[in-house]
Formats: C-alpha cells, structure tokens, sequence
C-alpha cells in the first residue's frame, strides 16, 4: 500500500523545471484549418493522476505570434460544454491577441484528443425523446458505457480537477514561465482551478459566463430561464406557448442529423422550453426570440420546425461521453431536482448519470490569487449575471462586466466584449475601461415573421418564383427603355428596386443574425418593399393594356401576377 502511494505521488508530481524550457511536444497535422504559425501536438498525461497507469493524449495548438513586440505570456484557452471542442477557435482567438502566442487546448477526451468519448448511442436517444414513445437514454447511455470500457476507457479520469492539472502540465510542457488563462463557460471552473494550482504560472484570469462551482446549475435552470423571457419582455407569451403545448403537443416534420433522414417530432411545451434554455445561450438566438415566441403564442406552430432542427443540430456539437462524465461527477450529484425537471434534457442527464453510478468529485480547494476579469451576458439562462456577479466578488482580485444585449459565450458575440478582454490581458493591473458596454450586437431583430426563409434555407429551389420575376423585370427595365414604352420601363424599374432591396435587406439581416431568417424576414421587406412589387405589377399591366399589346408585355403581367399570389400567400 505504501509503495503504491509513493509510485503515484511520483507520477503525479510535476516535473522539476530545467534552467532552460523543456523540449515541445512532438508536433502533429493540425485536425482544422488553423492560422499560418500555427503548430499542433498532443500532450501525454495519465488517464488518472490518483491511479497512474493507462496514458491518454490531449490534443492542442499553439499560434505563435509574429508581432514585432510580442508579449511573452501567451494566452491559454479552453472552451465550455463540458465536451465541447477548441482547436477551430485558433484563427479567432489571433485575431484578438496578435501581439501574444495563442494556445488553445482541447479537453481530455474532446473530439481533438485521444481517446474521443463520443456517445452516439445516448446523442441518437436524447433526440429519441421528442419522439413517441420516448427512446431509452439510460440503455442508450449503458451501451456506450460498455464500449468505452472495451476501449480501456476509465470514465473517472475525466473531471474538472483531471483538466485543470492538464493545463497546467501543458505549460510546463511548452517552456512558458507564465501564461493567461481564458476560460468560456464550463471551462472557467477548470480555469478558476488551474489557476490555483498553479499561482506562478498563472499571470491574469478571463472567465467569460463563469460558471461557479457551488452554483446549483439544474436546480436553477427553470428560474433562470423564467428570468430571462422576463427580461426579454416575453414571460406572459413564454408561459402561453408552453401551456398551449403541454395541453396539445405539435407534431413538427425535423432532421436527425445523426442518422442523415427526416422525422416526426412531438413538441410540449416542456420540449419548447428545454430546446429554448438551451438556444438562448446564442445572442443571435436571443435577438429574435421575442418574435419567435409571440408569433407562437399566436398559434404560428410552423415556426417550431427551426426549433426542432435545433434540438438535432445540438447533439453534434459536444462529445456526449465527456460530458456525461464531468456532469455526473462534479456536477448532478449536487443538485436536488433532476429527474424532476420540465426540461427533458436534465432528466436525461439523470437517467445516464443513474446507468453510470460514477463516483461524486471532491470540492476545488483554494480560490486563485491572480487578477481575474469575469463577463456576464444580460439575456444570459446557462451563467446568468445572478449567480456569476457575486461569484466574481468572491475572488479575490477580480472586476465583473454584464454585457448588453450579449448572452452566453459573450467574447464570441460581442466586439466591445473582445475589446475589454484584450484590454485586461495587456494591463490586469488595470481598471478596465466599461464606456462601449452599451454599443455592440445582439439587438433584437424587427421581424416579418414567415416560416418561408427557413424552407428557402433549406430547399433553395423553393426561390425560384422570386429569381424569376427578378430576371423577367430587369429584361423589361431594358427592352422597354430601348423602345421608349415608359410604363413598362417604370414597372421594370420598380421590379429590379424591389429585387435589390430585399436582397440587400436578406444580406443585411443574414451578416447580423444568420438565425433570424428561421423566424422571419426584415419588416421592411414585407412592408414597403411589397408596395413596390405591386407597383411593379401595376405599371406593367397598364403598360401592356395602353401601348405594349404584344404577347411579351402580358407574359411580364402574368409573371409578376403570379409571383404575387406566391410572395403575398406564403412568403409574408
């Protein structure tokens, strides 16, 4: 016994640092497209530093800058989840450090580390639940779990404290003195730990949407959600949708991005909410939540398809072995509501953590000493400003900024946000300055709300009829002007300004918030922009009723008649 613990103190210890930095890592091709100076590796580390034996690999990469002063402390950073990837972030994160080397450092068994523990089986059965019956998550969740013991796969080497003790080795590792330490969701409770354990190397502290531990996160999920449809202006429309779909579930035609076909998705109003907590951490998704949730309180079911899609699209963005691993260890097992959640997605979580039966984590231990920089997103359901102000005021040396119209992950958002961040980094010392918190993005979208732009989205054919009008009205802009028939000529000219201008309006909408076309398209469009098409449609038909009584003048008319029954009727 005694030799067994001196063996793993031995292996867990870290390394003694050399008068000069430790050779890297051996580099590897980098899995994504990555900036140029950007090198690749993976760094080697026991599976379980209380248990040393099977070794895994955690996969980063490091962009070295080429800046004529470049600072000496790079930037270390993790994304949240858990589960969720962090190599395709390089090239972003450059462009906000350029004068620093920017790592980004994958989590252990993160899609970009070896071994992966993705869970297809219980990623197949959480989307299951939305089908009728109900698919089994805790079977789904017991045969990935077999798998990945067949693999060699220890699932209690897969915690916070595990990751916090990786980017601290991966410092040593690489010969950087000191670093600073950026961490996005969950991943700011692996900060906030490295951090401590690791004081001298750790030179400042970001913590985007910090996620303190301590904060019951499923037994504050419905109050958080219900704060913010409260500040969204949308709490009374919020609860109409939900009791109108617990009472009558709507059956909405969705994809199953993991098995690549279409199928029939039975949406209560408990299903709405917990697609909706889990959207609202996108500030685009917030932005147009308010029409979405009016227009379905005005029985504007065609609009849950987006929804729906969404529950799909999430299940392919985290590796969902990995977080059920974290999340049954360092997190459920603190909280008291799972199981007895409205929101189906925390009650699969319990199911898989009640198949896994993984032991509970210890608690962190010493709080860090660096200069830290906590950001909160006002709209805001995962971290909300509640729970993650008062976490930051018990730091002791940290300064906290709620950003506007941002809500989760806010440095991904937010321009002002990435600014105040650089900021800090080059002085931590520094009050940060807090005079562009009231510009940025994220304002909420002025919607024609249509469920059109979405199936255009998805089936561009469905666009034909406007292509078509576009193209018959720029030909009569120009025949008729060379011919000198001037109603014809004004209707093709209001033709081809109502085609620029809601194509330039769609753009425009589309560069702001690419998610508002699954709600809608911009008022101006199905307003004033109509008036035009009418126009159009008008002159041309006198035009051919007074001069032009060739066939081409009423084959325009019928053109731009018909793409009227179609704009009017299912476009707006």
């Amino acid at each position: 016994m005694i030799l067994r613990v001196v063996l793993a103190l031995v292996l867990s210890a870290p390394p003694v640092m050399a008068p000069s930095a430790p050779p890297a890592p051996p580099a590897r091709p980098c899995p994504v497209a990555v900036p140029a100076g950007t090198t690749c590796g993976f760094l080697l580390v026991p599976e379980r530093r209380d248990a040393p034996g099977r070794t895994i690999r955690v996969g980063y990469a490091v962009r070295h800058s080429v800046a004529r002063e470049r600072r000496p402390d790079p930037v270390v950073f993790m994304s949240g989840g858990p589960g969720s990837a962090s190599l395709q972030l390089t090239g972003f994160l450059a462009q906000m450090f350029p004068d620093r080397d920017v790592v980004a450092l994958e989590q252990r068994g993160g899609r970009y580390s070896e071994p992966a523990l993705s869970c297809p089986e219980t990623a197949e059965a959480l989307l299951g639940q939305l089908r009728r019956p109900p698919a089994d998550v805790a079977a789904a969740a017991v045969t990935c779990r077999d798998r990945l013991r067949e693999q060699g796969v220890d699932l209690r080497g897969y915690t916070t404290k595990e990751m916090a003790a990786d980017v601290v080795a991966l410092r040593r590792a690489l010969g950087y003195p000191s670093w600073n330490l950026f961490g996005v969701s969950y991943s700011t409770r692996v900060m906030v730990e490295a951090a401590a354990a690791d004081p001298e190397g750790t030179r400042s502290l970001v913590l985007d949407s910090f996620l303190p531990e301590g904060v019951d996160w499923y037994d504050d999920a419905e109050r958080n959600l219900a704060d913010t449809m409260a500040k969204l202006g949308v709490k009374d429309a919020f609860e109409a949708v939900t009791a109108r779909l617990n009472a009558s579930p709507a059956r909405v035609p969705a994809t199953d991005p993991l098995l690549g076909r279409e199928f029939t998705a039975q949406l209560s109003g408990d299903d709405v909410a917990a697609v909706l907590f889990e959207g609202l951490a996108g500030a685009d998704v917030a932005a147009v939540a308010p029409a979405l949730l009016r227009a379905l309180a005005e029985g504007h079911d065609e609009l849950l398809r987006p929804l729906a899609d969404a529950a799909g699209d999430g299940l392919v963005s985290h590796e969902f072995g990995l977080y059920h691993a974290v999340q049954c260890q360092d997190e459920l097992p603190f909280n008291a509501t799972p199981g007895r959640s409205r929101l189906f997605t925390h009650n699969a979580d319990k199911a898989v953590c009640d198949a896994w039966a993984l032991p509970r984590s210890m608690p962190a231990g010493a709080a860090p000493r660096a200069p830290a920089f906590v950001l909160g997103g006002r709209y805001d359901p995962t971290t909300p400003v509640r729970t993650s102000r008062p976490a930051a005021e018990a730091l002791p040396d940290a300064r906290f900024a709620e950003i506007p119209y941002a809500s989760h992950a806010v440095f991904l958002s937010s321009a002002c946000a990435r600014r105040m961040i650089a900021g800090f980094v080059a002085d931590p010392a520094a009050r940060t300055a807090a005079t562009c918190l009231d510009a940025g993005g994220g304002r909420r979208e002025d919607l024609r709300v249509t469920a059109a732009p979405y199936a255009i989205a998805r089936a561009p054919w469905l666009a034909v009829p406007f292509a078509v009008f576009a193209l018959v009205a720029l030909a009569q802009l120009v025949v008729a002007a060379l011919k000198g028939r001037a109603l014809a000529a004004y209707g093709g000219l209001c033709g081809v300004a109502f085609a620029g201008l809601t194509a330039q309006a769609v753009h425009g909408l589309v560069t702001r918030n690419a998610t508002a076309l699954a709600v809608g398209l911009p008022a101006d469009v199905g307003g004033f922009y109509t008036w035009i098409a009418v126009a159009s449609v008008a002159l041309t038909a006198a035009g051919a009723l007074v001069r032009w009584r060739r066939w081409p003048g009423w084959a325009a008319t019928a053109v731009g008649g018909g793409f009227l029954v179609w704009w009017l009727l299912w476009v707006t």
